[in-house]
């Protein structure tokens, strides 16, 4: 009755008290008229499940103040504020601090049952953004700010970058906690000397009061500095699975009671020395985490997903400039199959644009002279000239390498810790519920007691859960300093377990930059000008050589221009109907040379380009110390004629396929899986798109254009191609890394436990062990990465 009648007393919404003069709805009382407004919101829309996930999800709106939004109106500010526009809808990604809890998530992703304009929703609970798809035409920009302010989520808007003042915030909270660790670790730690070295007479007079004194100070470290882990482990339970913070928090758990029994109850000192040390340490451990992913996210910004050139005009002339450099004003020529880098205004030719990476539908999106084009598209028409807007690090591309969820089907990797954390909390209970039958069924109930409760308390798993993010962020690290650029830690694991290697030929092996070229034909300088005018449409590399060989300076308009992939382009230029590519796709049967660029003007063949073929430097040495670990296959687009050299370079095993279509590709790698092989593909990210993406490890190589795929889990710069083997070692080292730090936490655990299954674990014993074992972890997962490194040459 006590209980009910407490929870009568404060608002159904928010958890407040509700004051001498409650709001009554529906048999809840609510604190005041907006959170009873926000409460018949969500009931009135069939969502009453907000209120399942926790007990008060929402925030008190008693001192919500109302806000000018009149300004979200003006479309010069809704253009600043979204992420991605096109006719139809809209994509705007906000910062919401009120975002705390499930209840939250679930809201904010549900909005669209609220009003039929939002037609998706996506939080990011850790960054509290929620990211939304809306139908500007039938919600406006303000109509849905002010949706989300009446629920009691009010974002923050602004056009800086708050994610990274969010981090900020998040920090400064954490260090908040280590402060208070600290604080109580350095005085429990002294307050226990006495017992720990044997007491004098005098001070056994004082030894009770130093119990309690310690039992004080473990109060503020049990119910703020630790509050994170109980959170975490009670999302984890409720959600019906088990991570590494559920055995971590039971263990602080049992740490905290067995101390308040021992001191209450007079028979002991406690662990409240244990219980600080042990939270000051992996609070100390994660904020060097954090402060570990915060200077990635700063290392592996666009900069470094998108290493590659972007062709920037300068008059007549062009230049290839890093993406990193591209400013506001900048003239940049975007050709077929190419992703527009930044936000960018057509100035010339015709956008047939799909935005399917961003959007999830794959139709072409049509853009005229004059018109906005938004970062992430990919050009599927003739090239265009375009004016760049906004910097590259405000458009949207930037945040769509990280974000699984615009893949069609995101690739799931299999984590070591992830795979242990199933195992590790069942085995803990179970060891320690195995030593209490022991010693009851012994019928010493004190050691019953004492066992299971000093196995949750050794146990300890924070150096298995650091072990794994301390070594793949520092590998990570040093894969982007080789330009190298991985898409996560988590392809690091799944770049160890590759056992089958298959190569494209052209602009992968073989490298654009040095091919040498030579025309066979007859063709005139006006002719000449269309057929480099219709290549410079293409972003093939052969095309880009073609132009690069013809050195024509006036370029003519195009028109009708159409590529189709591993086949050759066609088109209409100055009146001329023009076909460049392979012998079939211009009509010349007889020839059956892949190297060879027919160019048909008017149904008339003239002549051809021949490409003798280049590799890539120390290409042999490389494929040769790869065979040695892995499968090798190869497939390409390209016909036979370079079958005999390919034969002497790969293994006698491999298997050489050529003509292969971008279909035949995809075909060949899901065979290989069919045969539980483990396959990555190494391509250049155009014509392999969908073979990076079936494949189990997809590696885009560029050279001097942004052919980034989003298929693809990393991005090779094509200087540093021979390095694969060191790469691919180094990924397997850095897994070897993390099961030496797995086996090091059990030796601590089993020596810990070998004491605490007796019941004679000492409070000593405990506070030594425990931070030792952690600070091993994080040196030993850090310097030995580090020394891998060095040994695989890449340090």
């Amino acid at each position: 009755m006590a209980s009910e009648l407490l929870l009568n007393q404060v608002c159904y919404h928010c958890g407040d008290d509700i004051g001498p003069a409650p709001y009554h709805l529906a048999g809840h009382q609510f604190c005041c008229l907006g959170c009873q407004t926000v409460y018949q919101i969500v009931h009135d829309n069939g969502m009453d499940s907000y209120y399942k996930y926790n007990q008060h999800p929402g925030k008190s709106q008693n001192s919500t103040k109302s806000a000018d939004l009149n300004y979200l109106d003006e479309p010069k500010i809704m253009a600043q504020l979204v992420d991605f526009m096109d006719e139809e809808r809209a994509i705007i990604t906000f910062y919401i601090p009120a975002i705390h809890c499930s209840s939250c998530i679930w809201l904010l992703e549900h909005l669209y049952r609220l009003d039929k304009g939002i037609a998706r929703g996506q939080v990011d609970f850790m960054k509290k953004q929620a990211s939304i798809v809306f139908d500007y035409r039938t919600i406006s920009l303000r109509a849905l700010v002010e949706l989300l302010i009446s629920l009691g989520y009010e974002p923050k808007i602004t056009l800086q970058d708050v994610v990274q003042e969010n981090k900020k915030i998040n920090q400064n909270d954490l260090i908040a906690k280590i402060a208070v660790a600290g604080f109580c670790f350095g005085n429990s730690m002294m307050l226990s000397f006495p017992d720990y070295f044997g007491m004098a007479s005098f001070e056994k007079h004082y030894a009770h009061y130093f119990g309690y004194l310690n039992l004080i100070l473990a109060l503020p470290v049990f119910f703020y500095s630790a509050s994170g882990y109980f959170q975490s482990a009670w999302t984890s339970l409720r959600q019906r699975r088990l991570n590494l913070d559920v055995p971590l928090a039971l263990g602080i758990l049992v740490l905290f009671l067995r101390t308040a029994f021992e001191v209450l109850s007079q028979s002991g000192p406690g662990f409240g020395d244990t219980l600080c040390s042990l939270v000051f340490f992996i609070l100390i451990g994660r904020w060097v985490q954090q402060r570990t992913y915060h200077h990635l996210s700063f290392e592996r910004d666009y900069r470094s997903y998108f290493p590659v050139a972007v062709t920037v005009l300068e008059g007549k002339s062009e230049r290839a400039v890093p993406l990193a450099d591209l400013r506001v004003g900048d003239r940049i020529w975007i050709r077929h199959n190419e992703i527009i880098p930044a936000d960018a205004i057509l100035l010339r030719g015709e956008g047939a644009i799909d935005f399917s990476f961003v959007t999830g539908e794959s139709k072409l999106i049509q853009k005229g002279l004059g018109e906005m084009i938004y970062a992430g598209g990919r050009q599927m028409g003739e090239a265009m000239e375009l004016e760049v807007m906004k910097p590259v690090s405000q458009s949207y591309l930037t945040r769509l390498w990280n974000n699984d969820q615009m893949n069609a089907k995101p690739k799931e990797y299999q984590t070591f810790v992830g795979f242990i954390s199933k195992y590790f909390t069942v085995t803990l209970v179970s060891v320690a519920v195995l030593a209490w039958c022991y010693w009851f069924f012994l019928g010493n109930t004190q050691y019953a007691w004492s066992a299971f409760t000093a196995v949750l308390i050794i146990a300890c798993p924070c150096a298995l859960a650091l072990s794994s993010p301390f070594t793949l962020s520092a590998a990570l690290s040093i894969f982007d300093k080789n330009r190298f650029y991985v898409k996560n830690a988590a392809v690091i694991e799944q770049m160890a377990a590759i056992d089958c290697l298959v190569f494209d030929k052209t602009g992968t092996i073989s490298s654009p930059s040095s091919a040498r070229m030579f025309w066979e034909g007859t063709m005139s300088d006006s002719e000449a000008a269309i057929v480099a005018s219709v290549c410079r449409h293409s972003s093939h590399p052969l095309s880009r050589e073609i132009v690069q060989f013809l050195h024509i300076s006036d370029y003519q308009s195009v028109e009708s221009f159409t590529e189709v992939a591993g086949k050759g382009i066609e088109a209409q230029c100055d009146g001329v109907h023009i076909k460049v590519g392979s012998a079939r796709f211009v009509g010349e049967p007889r020839f059956n040379d892949g190297t060879s660029i027919f160019v048909m003007i008017n149904n008339v063949v003239r002549g051809a380009f021949h490409v003798e073929q280049s590799w890539r430097a120390k290409l042999n040495d490389t494929l040769s110390e790869l065979s040695k670990s892995f499968s090798m296959h190869l497939l390409s687009g390209d016909n036979e004629r370079h079958q005999s050299e390919m034969k002497l370079t790969f293994p006698e095993n491999a298997l050489l396929l050529f003509n292969q279509s971008p279909a035949d590709k995809l075909a060949q790698i899901s065979g290989w899986q069919e045969q539980s092989k483990s396959v990555a593909m190494i391509g250049d990210g155009l014509n392999d798109a969908g073979a990076l993406r079936k494949s189990d490890l997809g590696i885009a190589v560029s050279d001097d254009i942004n052919n980034f795929s989003p298929g693809c889990d990393a991005i090779l710069d094509g200087a540093h191609f021979e390095q694969l083997p060191n790469f691919f070692r180094f990924a397997k080292d850095a897994v070897n890394v993390i099961r030496m730090s797995f086996v090091i936490s059990v030796l601590y655990n089993v020596v810990g436990l070998s004491f605490a299954v007796q019941g004679i674990m000492s409070p000593l014993f405990a506070a030594i062990l425990m931070p030792l074992s952690t600070v091993t972890i994080i040196s030993f997962t850090s310097l030995t990465t580090r020394w891998f490194g060095r040994k695989q040459k890449l340090i």
